[in-house]
């Protein structure tokens, strides 16, 4: 495995290299327990670098530059510079922050923080705080920009209810009644639609955004969480922390066409730009599963640190 710091120049070298423009991104896996994040280069489907993520880094988002994480035991968004190779900077949140996340413009960042049952709002360039959101879900887990970064869909541990955020007027104005204990949540390019998954009842919700209402409940596997949605927004895919799966879910008709064993109990996914690979962390398997999505199948399974919270590719 590469040593920490080793990124800047394999990043150099891709810039160099005729034809980098084709070169395949990373993904970023922050690995909870060993205090560090794994990059994985998905051209080769090997970690190539290690990039530190604080004390106990959970959630990640990147807009491509820096890797933004949520550190629990100093309540801050670590930053971290890819090219570097290192902190640059620490931005308070609040006790127990969770998932991150970037608008697709890059321009704002997005932080459940559980304790105080907010959204924390960051301008991504000046890395300065920008508001701090209540909802009315405890614990909140995840805070999702749509497509366009017009809203919020924010997921709570202690709720059946996901919360829906106006970013611009800075305030929580809706709430759509799901199953208990939603955790990932995915859009549909255009964000017409979004899916949710909820743990406890073990069902995939699907949202009609516009009508602000579920439209459809589909059965997963066991304790299913993490969402990642295909680019082109064909699929779904649904991660089942009790099974140690991935559950498809074609959109056209909301119905399961395939399930994809990989590590134990996967948590939160990433998806490549073209959609051909799906990345899985495996939370008590120390591992990254990556799926082919074309054959449906788990083509590998990567090593990464302990206890890996979730991927992040740009």
């Amino acid at each position: 495995m590469a040593q920490p710091f080793t990124l800047r120049q394999l990043l150099a070298s891709c810039i160099l290299l005729p034809g980098a423009a084709l070169a395949a991104p990373f993904a970023y896996v922050p690995n909870e327990k060993s205090a560090s994040v794994s990059v994985i280069d998905t051209a080769t489907d090997e970690v190539v670098a290690n990039l530190p993520g604080g004390q106990r880094p959970r959630g990640i988002a990147t807009d491509g530059q820096s890797l933004f994480v949520s550190e629990a035991p100093s309540n801050s968004l670590v930053v971290v510079g890819i090219a570097e190779g290192k902190q640059i900077a620490a931005i308070p949140l609040g006790e127990s922050p969770e998932g991150v996340n970037v608008s697709a413009d890059s321009k704002l960042i997005a932080a459940a923080v559980e304790e105080s049952n907010s959204v924390v709002i960051l301008d991504a360039a000046k890395r300065l705080k920008l508001a701090e959101i209540k909802v009315k879900g405890k614990n909140p887990e995840h805070a999702v920009f749509s497509p366009d970064g017009r809203w919020l869909l924010v997921s709570a541990e202690e709720a059946q209810q996901v919360d829906l955020i106006d970013v611009k007027a800075r305030k929580q104005v809706a709430s759509i009644e799901v199953g208990k204990r939603p955790r990932g949540i995915g859009f549909t390019p255009d964000g017409k639609r979004a899916y949710v998954a909820c743990e406890m009842v073990s069902t995939v919700y699907a949202i009609d955004m516009g009508k602000r209402k579920v439209i459809a409940e589909i059965k997963a596997g066991n304790f299913s969480n993490g969402v990642a949605m295909a680019p082109d927004g064909s699929r779904a895919y649904v991660s089942n922390g009790k099974d140690g799966t991935v559950s498809v879910i074609r959109t056209s008709d909301n119905q399961v066409e395939a399930t994809v064993p990989v590590g134990k109990r996967p948590w939160n996914m990433a998806i490549t730009p073209d959609g051909r690979k799906l990345y899985v962390a495996n939370g008590r398997s120390n591992s990254v599963s990556v799926i082919d999505t074309e054959r449906l199948e788990a083509i590998k399974e990567i090593p990464v640190g302990e206890l890996p919270w979730g991927v992040v590719i740009r």
